[in-house]
């Protein structure tokens, strides 16, 4: 079986053996970051999380990733203890500790807190929030944007927002972790996930976009994380006149697809090079070359 790969392949840098991490205040080398086993989110899940890069010293987008967070923490009832602003100083004293400027991809992690009993109800997390910021040195390795990545279709979907809105970024990602697992067992590197009804939606990492004709189709964002990279792509076609889709659409048109590829954080733009098998496009990918290069001049407009 050809070895897997992941939109989050980064290349191995040393430095992260003794990076420091942020806990509640106090920044700590790694072996030293601990939190409980009372804590909420190792106990139930419950805690948001967002993803940040810092390029050249600008985190990048950083309004928009505080704006998903803080919504989806108050949303839940999660009081994250800090101002935008106090985050924000954190994160930077964090990758100062680190002598950190670029290629740098934060995990900033808010949990409802330890709880005095092992028990779900929230108001057993009596002592605050849990609040940790991984930072690491991470930079995508550039295999995959010649190779791309393999997409299985998956069983598990991106459920209603009645049952587990997929909007928040929380701590409980198992469905994407079955995901995921499904995926590689049919021997592909990340799963293709459908909506309720059928529809193309996103895979069990990251969102996903076709090009047809020409024209970028992405899913109508009812059943997916509404991914800040994701809607940066967005506007940068409504920008730069490329014909751009939130829309319901197919398997069928997915495999019939000129070009594919997938958004995130970390990765930016990652290609899509077949999809249950089925080469997607003849491997030129003029489209998703020209976005790429967009969105790379707007990271570089932010510093």
């Amino acid at each position: 079986m050809t070895p897997s790969n992941s939109t989050h392949d980064a290349d191995d840098d040393p430095r992260n053996k003794d990076i420091k991490i942020y806990v509640n205040g106090d920044i700590v080398h790694r072996d030293e970051a601990k939190v409980s086993v009372y804590d909420s989110g190792f106990m139930l899940g419950d805690g948001m999380w967002e993803g940040m890069r810092l390029y050249d010293g600008t985190w990048a987008f950083f309004d928009e990733h505080m704006d998903r967070f803080l919504n989806s923490c108050k949303s839940v009832s999660l009081d994250p203890g800090m101002t935008k602003d106090e985050i924000l100083d954190a994160l930077n004293r964090t990758a100062a500790a680190n002598s950190m400027t670029t290629d740098v991809h934060c995990r900033l992690m808010v949990t409802r807190g330890v709880k005095d009993k092992p028990f779900q109800h929230p108001k057993l997390s009596r002592s605050g929030p849990t609040v940790v910021m991984i930072l690491e040195h991470s930079k995508p390795v550039d295999r995959l944007h010649s190779k791309g990545i393999r997409l299985a279709t998956v069983p598990q979907v991106r459920g209603l927002p009645m049952s587990q809105d997929a909007k928040y970024n929380s701590h409980s990602k198992l469905n994407c972790v079955i995901a995921c697992l499904q995926a590689e067992q049919a021997g592909a590197d990340e799963g293709l996930m459908l909506d309720p009804h059928g529809f193309v939606n996103t895979t069990n990492a990251c969102n996903f976009f076709i090009v047809r004709r020409g024209e970028v189709w992405t899913s109508t964002g009812d059943y997916c994380m509404n991914g800040v990279t994701r809607q940066k792509v967005i506007d940068l076609c409504r920008d730069n006149d490329i014909p751009v889709f939130e829309k319901n659409f197919s398997l069928y048109e997915a495999y019939g697809a000129d070009e594919a590829f997938l958004t995130g954080t970390f990765g930016a733009q990652t290609p899509v090079a077949e999809i249950d098998g089925k080469p997607i496009g003849t491997g030129e990918r003029p489209v998703t070359a020209r976005i790429r290069q967009l969105y790379k001049e707007l990271i570089h407009s932010q510093i």
